[in-house]
């Protein structure tokens, strides 16, 4: 089978692997003080990333909300300009002027992270509706989470998507706990969220956010069909951060029990990944070492990147309009 080739299930856990060091070091450093403002952390949910992205071409788009830093290390970012951003350093990705929550690469066409919850769905909408109009043969890959969905922006993007039939694939990063929300709306979303894009006559279908290999299979078909000018998709990965919200939210937070995340933790996308590697014999224990020192060196390599690249000159805060004229 294509999906158990040895080199690339380990390039699958080479990626989900970069990602939670990656975000584990930006929590070290925002314990430090390198980084300040918000810090949404990607742990818990490398595999759809991952899955995802590894069934686009390099010339798609892709955008994202705030918790953004793994997808766009999946896309090909260079974690060093990643981690310079985050630090608020001249070498990020925007100069040091975006953040955490506003990445973007287009080298990578990595469209950006957006703070506003379901503010970028219709950015993404329109993108689709931009390559369609030029008869380009691209796909557009929206990822949000659950907590986006009642907002009237996702429904207005839903309908104009459907009605012109757009390329665009809606991926709703269900980690159960919707920002913003009591449980039991978030409860309520878990269990309707998909009828959402149903509704407008978007096809929809659930998978198993932990499994980067049922993500990735799932995505090939459907990205088949968007391409093909079938119209959109809406994909409801199911998935658990085991992080809190954000850098100032506990862990496990007001809303569950330590036992809880424990217990999702049991489903650890880099754990299942590993034992299916394992259990076909395609690697042993010790292949993983080099992987895993390969990512541990080039995590570090970012945060001393970062670390000693100048801050933005202060005559870059502003651009003197008056003074070109």
């Amino acid at each position: 089978m294509a999906d158990m080739d040895r080199t690339d299930l380990l390039s699958l856990y080479r990626q989900m692997l970069l990602i939670r060091r990656f975000e584990e070091k930006s929590a070290e450093m925002y314990a430090l003080a390198k980084i300040a403002g918000f810090l949404h952390l990607y742990i818990g949910e490398e595999a759809i990333a991952v899955g995802a992205i590894a069934a686009l071409r390099s010339d798609d788009y892709v955008i994202s909300a705030y918790r953004d830093h793994g997808h766009c290390l999946a896309r090909g970012s260079d974690p060093g300009k990643v981690m310079a951003e985050l630090f608020g350093k001249a070498t990020g990705l925007c100069n040091g002027k975006g953040g955490s929550m506003h990445l973007v690469d287009l080298v990578h066409r990595f469209m950006g992270g957006y703070a506003i919850v379901g503010g970028h769905i219709p950015l993404a909408t329109g993108l689709a509706f931009a390559t369609k109009y030029q008869k380009l043969d691209l796909v557009t890959v929206c990822f949000f989470g659950e907590g986006a969905v009642p907002s009237g922006q996702a429904h207005e993007a839903f309908n104009l998507a459907a009605l012109w039939k757009l390329p665009v694939i809606f991926i709703c990063e269900n980690n159960r706990y919707g920002m913003g929300t009591p449980v039991q709306r978030a409860v309520a979303l878990y269990e309707n969220v998909a009828e959402a894009a149903r509704s407008y006559g978007i096809p929809a279908e659930c998978v198993d956010g932990m499994d980067v290999l049922a993500v990735r299979s799932l995505m090939r078909t459907v990205v088949e069909q968007v391409r093909a000018g079938q119209g959109p998709f809406f994909i409801e990965a199911m998935t658990y951060r085991f992080m809190g919200h954000s850098m100032a939210d506990p862990s496990h937070g007001h809303y569950r029990t330590k036992d809880e995340v424990e217990e999702h933790r049991k489903r650890d996308p880099l754990l299942l990944l590993k034992e299916t590697i394992l259990t076909k014999q395609l690697c042993s224990e010790a292949d993983f070492k080099p992987v895993e020192q390969e990512v541990n060196d080039l995590v570090a390599a970012a945060v001393k990147f970062a670390d000693e690249s100048p801050f933005p000159d202060l005559a870059t805060l502003h651009h003197d309009v008056m003074a070109e004229e």
